[in-house]
Order: C-alpha cells, then sequence, then structure tokens
C-alpha cells in the first residue's frame, strides 16, 4: 500500500519532464533573434566536429604511402561532405548565427526586422543540412548501395553528370545545399534591413560598430552571389532529370559554364566567411588594446572595396582551363587589386594595437593568430595570383595549403575568438581562461602541423584529391606531419567543448560588461532580455558606452 505522499511525488515527478519539453518547445518555435543566434552556432559546431572527423579519416588515409585504410570511392565522398559541410554548414551558419545575435544589440534594436522570416531561414538551413546528410542513408551510387555525394564540394562538370555519377547522391548535394542557401538568402536580407532602417536614435552609418559594417556587406555578398549558385544547380538539376544539356560538352553544352557560374558564387564566398571574421577582429582588438580602432573611415570604405571588388575575381579560379591572355591578365590584375583593401584592414588592426596597453586574454590570442594566419594565406593567394605560378601549381596541395590558411588560420581562429569574446554576453558566464588559452595554443599549431607542410607537398607535386600516394616521391615525412597535426587539433577542440560544459554548469558570473567595452551589446543585461533593451539607447558616437563611463571624455569630440 502506498501513502499519500507517495502518490504525490508519483503525481509530481512529470512536471521536470514537463518544465523540460516545455523549455525545448520555447526555442524551437522561437522567433527571437538571440535563441536563433545560438541555435545557429550551436549547429555549426556540431557540423564543424563532424567535418572535422571526416577531415581527420581522410588525413588517416595520407599519413603513409600506400595506405589502403579508405577505399577510393569513401575517400571521394569524405573528401566532398568535408568540404561541403565546412563551407556551407560551418562557416556561414556559425558567421551568420554570431550576426543574428549581435546586429540587433549592437544597432539598439529590439529584434531583427522581420523575426518570423528569421527563424524560417534557420529552419531552412536545418531541414537542407539534415537532408544532405541524410545521403548516407537514403542515397545511392553506382552498385544500388547506399553512398554520400561523390563529386567534390565544386562538383565539376562532367563529373556531375549521369555517366560517371551514377545513383541519386548528387541530387542529395544539389537540394541540401539548395534548401540552407534559401535560409541564408532570408538572413541576408534581415541583415541589411536591419542594419539600415533598425538603428537606435543617433546611430548615423558612420557610426555603426565595424562589425555591423562588415554583416551589411556580406548580406549585399549573399544575395548578389548565392542566386547564381542557385540557379546553376537548378540547371544541373535539369542535365541528370529532364534530359537538358547545359553542362554536356558532347550536346553543345559547355562544361567550363559550370565553373563560371560555380566560382562566381565561389570566390564572393571567401569574402562572405572572411568579412564577418574581420568584423569580429575589428571589435575584439580594440577593446584589448584600449585604443579606439586606427583609421575608421578606411576600414569602412576597403569593407565596401572588397565587397565589389570580390564580385569580379572569380576566374582566377579557372587560370589552368584556357580561357586567353587576355582574360587571365584580366583576373590576375583584379585578383592582385583586391589584396590592396584587405592590406588596409591588416594595418588599422596593427595601427590599433601598436602604442596599445594590450591585454592578451583568450579573445586577443585568437585575433593576433587570425591575424599572422591569415597573412600567411593573403600571401600565397597573390603568389596564385601571378598565372605562370598558378599553371604549375594548380590543383595540388600548395593550393590546399592556401585556402585553409585563409578558412582555417583565418576565419575559424576568428570563430573561436568571438565565441570566446561574446559567450559572456549570450549566456551570463565567463569562459575558463586556462582552457581558453589552451585551446588556441592546440588549435595554432596543430594547424600550422598540418597544413604548413602541405606547401612544400605542393611543390614537390603531389595533386589534391587523391586517396594515397607513391613512396620514394619525398613526400612521406610530410604527410606524416600533416596527419599527426590533426591529433593536436583535436585537442583543442575537445578543450574548447569541455570549457563550455564546465562554463555553462559553473561558469564564473559575467556580470554585464566584463571586457569594459564600448558598443551598446554591453550596455544591457548578460545574458540580455527578450527585448535586449528596457529603454531604446542613444548612440552619441562611435563608441556609446564609452560615453556613459566617461561624461568627461566624450568620444564624440574626436569623430
Amino acid at each position: 500500500m502506498t501513502s499519500p505522499n507517495q502518490h504525490q511525488q508519483s503525481a509530481a515527478k512529470p512536471e521536470p519532464t514537463r518544465a523540460l519539453a516545455d523549455r525545448l518547445c520555447d526555442w524551437v518555435v522561437t522567433v527571437d533573434h538571440k535563441k536563433l543566434g545560438i541555435m545557429y552556432v550551436a549547429a555549426g559546431i556540431i557540423f564543424f566536429v563532424v567535418a572535422g572527423l571526416e577531415g581527420a579519416a581522410m588525413r588517416a588515409q595520407l599519413a603513409k604511402p600506400g595506405n589502403d585504410l579508405i577505399d577510393p570511392a569513401t575517400f571521394n565522398q569524405l573528401f566532398t561532405m568535408h568540404g561541403t559541410t565546412m563551407v556551407f554548414l560551418v562557416g556561414m551558419p556559425i558567421l551568420l548565427g554570431m550576426g543574428n545575435y549581435l546586429i540587433p544589440l549592437m544597432v539598439g534594436a529590439r529584434d531583427m526586422a522581420f523575426p518570423r522570416l528569421n527563424a524560417f531561414g534557420f529552419w531552412l538551413f536545418i531541414f537542407g543540412a539534415v537532408l544532405l546528410y541524410f545521403s548516407y542513408i537514403g542515397a545511392t551510387g553506382l552498385y544500388g548501395t547506399a553512398a554520400a555525394p561523390d563529386v567534390g564540394w565544386f562538383a565539376y562538370a562532367p563529373l556531375t553528370s549521369r555517366t560517371f555519377s551514377r545513383g541519386n547522391a548528387t541530387e542529395y548535394w544539389v537540394l541540401g545545399i539548395m534548401v540552407s542557401g534559401f535560409g541564408s538568402i532570408t538572413t541576408a536580407i534581415n541583415l541589411i534591413t536591419t542594419s539600415l532602417c533598425m538603428r537606435c536614435p543617433g546611430m548615423t552609418l558612420m557610426r555603426m560598430p565595424l562589425m555591423v559594417w562588415m554583416m551589411l556587406v556580406v548580406g549585399v555578398l549573399v544575395i548578389t552571389a548565392l542566386p547564381v549558385l542557385t540557379a546553376s544547380q537548378v540547371m544541373l538539376l535539369f542535365d541528370r532529370q529532364l534530359g537538358a544539356h547545359f553542362f554536356d560538352t558532347e550536346a553543345a553544352g559547355s562544361a567550363v559554364l559550370w565553373q563560371h557560374l560555380f566560382w562566381f558564387f565561389g570566390h564572393p564566398e571567401v569574402y562572405i566567411l572572411v568579412l564577418p571574421a574581420f568584423g569580429f577582429v575589428s571589435e575584439i582588438i580594440p577593446v584589448f588594446s584600449r585604443k579606439v580602432i586606427f583609421g575608421y573611415p578606411l576600414m569602412v570604405a576597403a569593407t565596401v572595396a572588397i565587397g565589389f571588388i570580390s564580385l569580379g575575381v572569380w576566374a582566377h579560379h579557372m587560370f589552368a582551363v584556357g580561357l586567353g591572355p587576355e582574360l587571365n591578365a584580366f583576373f590576375a590584375a583584379s585578383t592582385f587589386l583586391i589584396s590592396v583593401p584587405t592590406g588596409i584592414k591588416v594595418f588599422n588592426w596593427m595601427g590599433t594595437m601598436v602604442g596599445g596597453r594590450i591585454r592578451f586574454d583568450s579573445p586577443m590570442l585568437f585575433c593576433t593568430g587570425f591575424v599572422a594566419m591569415f597573412v600567411l594565406g593573403g600571401l600565397t593567394g597573390v603568389m596564385l595570383a601571378v598565372v605562370p605560378f598558378d599553371w604549375q601549381l594548380s590543383d595540388s596541395y600548395f593550393v590546399v595549403a592556401h585556402f585553409h590558411y585563409v578558412l582555417f588560420g583565418g576565419v575559424l581562429l576568428a570563430i573561436f575568438g568571438g565565441i570566446h569574446f561574446w559567450f559572456p554576453k549570450a549566456f551570463g558566464k565567463m569562459l575558463n581562461e586556462r582552457l581558453g588559452k589552451a585551446t588556441f595554443w592546440f588549435l595554432f599549431i596543430g594547424f600550422n602541423l598540418t597544413f604548413g607542410p602541405m606547401h612544400v607537398m605542393g611543390i614537390l607535386g603531389m595533386p589534391r584529391r587523391v586517396y594515397t600516394f607513391p613512396p620514394d616521391r619525398g613526400l612521406d615525412l610530410w604527410n606524416l606531419i600533416s596527419s599527426l597535426g590533426v591529433l593536436v587539433q583535436c585537442a583543442g577542440v575537445l578543450c574548447f567543448v569541455w570549457n563550455v560544459i564546465l562554463s555553462l554548469r559553473k561558469g564564473k558570473p559575467a556580470g554585464d560588461d566584463p571586457w569594459d567595452a564600448w558598443t551598446l551589446e554591453w550596455a544591457t543585461t548578460s545574458p540580455p532580455p527578450e527585448w535586449n533593451f528596457d529603454r531604446i539607447p542613444v548612440a552619441t558616437s562611435r563608441r556609446p558606452l564609452w560615453d556613459q563611463k566617461h561624461p568627461e571624455d566624450p568620444d564624440w569630440k574626436y569623430e
């Protein structure tokens, strides 16, 4: 026989479950830009781990010559899904998610301009990502067995034709990216509208934080370049499903047309990923240098110039296809030209740090690492803009090293810096500083061990996208070092994950403004309320929070 107290306890047991279900439902149906931003970043981190495991598997296969750990077909699937995931399911959601969270707070708005459209875009991204990875279960390959897409993240024709890509795995690649791309376009529309139309009183365009400027230009690039990729994917579906011949060279189509359409999206995509990273660095370095950003108007001009010029450099990916000397010269010149506004930013960051009272907390460590690695990646990019040099090293591991120094050493280090900087704002808890610095050094050292030797491998003639290599070519040691570097990176990712878990459970309370910053997101509570601000703030300068803290020395005197 049970007592009345036991009946009460048993009746009370479902309550925590119901409360948990209610909390989960709140996140699923939310239109709050902050929750959507957190979910974007969390999803991106999950896919980062997945893509990292795919990359680690490839490096395990290439650790020694003649290895048979992974068969060629599986290797093709791995590098296709690794590249696709890193670009579309890691870089874009994390960076657009950070913009989603921060832009309304930075401009003093209650929410994004179109909250429901914002939520719709997030779930489109999730559906597209799940659809892409469902290919591991639902897609069929050459022999009718389950197979992921294996055409590379670039999906060059004629690799995507029925002749060379049997089954329906390529359709999963097309539809997954297309659907998630629609989500990115809706987010871009929201970012543009919020930045231009939702600013608080006093915040003119030239008082906007540089992060807002970067995301504004990114939004323009997304709605300009991504529809071109979508259109080319529709053409590819027509080729595969309806008997069209857009990219079929045997029926008067053009395989090079796919390259033009893809890279018209693909190179602005580099700046879609890099510009938000520039924004993180441009907000973090001044705070930890205790100096106002050096050359704000020039930074804004350089950002707009990068956005404009990036739309005219796509064919430097195609120097080896035979475009002719005139087009090669044009795209080489435009590639050299875009390095000018990019170099302006680097000098402005350095100018901000020079003479500053620099504090090397973990966000600043990640930002200085970003500047160093991005400069190295940019310099090898300038080298590849020289057409004869590009001819020699095209499709070699030198190119792999170049774009990883830009997109991993650059973008991902900046992402980790941004997460360490704004985590206290989002959750009201400080990340552990010791674990944060350990994360940086493991990632920094492991990254250079993995991708530094690839420059040498490329010069020695190792082609990319090969699942093995012969011995006695001088490549054995370099490949082994590169593979061992992955283990060091894994240690860094584990440090980061443990840091997040530990800090969420029992992290030190952050307070509203733990870094003594000066942009408006730090003017509200940590975490912010659903409505962001109790009263809409007024911006009196580019550093409105500084003006509140130091009325005797307001920033507007120096504008």
